[in-house]
């Protein structure tokens, strides 16, 4: 059953189940998860997608991401997804929730949907970036880009993020980790 998956209404209830196929295809609302690794010198590592990903392929999302598969939380999901696709074992508290968002997108490249509710979390990576592992039919890379370059990024760097990503991290995050207060060090 790993490609079926919840499908919630409007007040993030479980209603049914479908394919993950044919929830993209019609843009039915389910659930998913993206952790942020921050590095202690303030910088983001992303994901660079497989290029035959059926949503947004070959273009830098989140460090993980990940549908909440039946049965599990948003939190599970996110400890389950993060040693899968980055080999990098984590505890719950090891996670820092940002925020709750219902998201729509639609990736004209593949003609699918993501109507989804996402948690969103940070995570402070203190290892090296070579040493995460690639799970190869997912991720081709991983890629660290500074804070600071991010709100600089030319037309042609703007190209190589997932656009809703890209807002996020420029807003949203950047805000978050300016005023987190954790000790980055240890």
């Amino acid at each position: 059953m790993k490609n079926v998956l919840n499908i919630v209404n409007e007040n993030d209830e479980i209603i049914g189940q479908e394919t993950r196929e044919k929830i993209h295809k019609s843009g039915l609302l389910h659930r998913e998860i993206h952790i942020y690794f921050i590095t202690p010198n303030k910088e983001i590592i992303f994901q660079h997608r497989a290029k035959d990903k059926d949503t947004f392929p070959n273009l830098l999302d989140a460090t993980v991401g990940g549908h909440v598969e039946i049965g599990d939380s948003y939190e599970q999901t996110a400890i389950k997804e993060t040693e899968e696709e980055t080999g990098i074992k984590i505890k719950a508290n090891d996670l820092i929730f940002i925020s709750k968002v219902k998201i729509y997108s639609e990736d004209k490249m593949s003609k699918t949907i993501n109507n989804v509710f996402r948690f969103q979390y940070a995570y402070v990576y203190r290892g090296n970036v070579q040493d995460l592992k690639i799970e190869p039919e997912e991720i081709s890379g991983f890629e660290v880009w500074p804070l600071d370059k991010l709100a600089r990024l030319t037309d042609d760097e703007k190209k190589k993020f997932i656009p809703r990503v890209l807002r996020f991290v420029t807003t949203e995050l950047r805000n978050f980790i300016e005023n987190l207060r954790i000790n980055y060090e240890s």
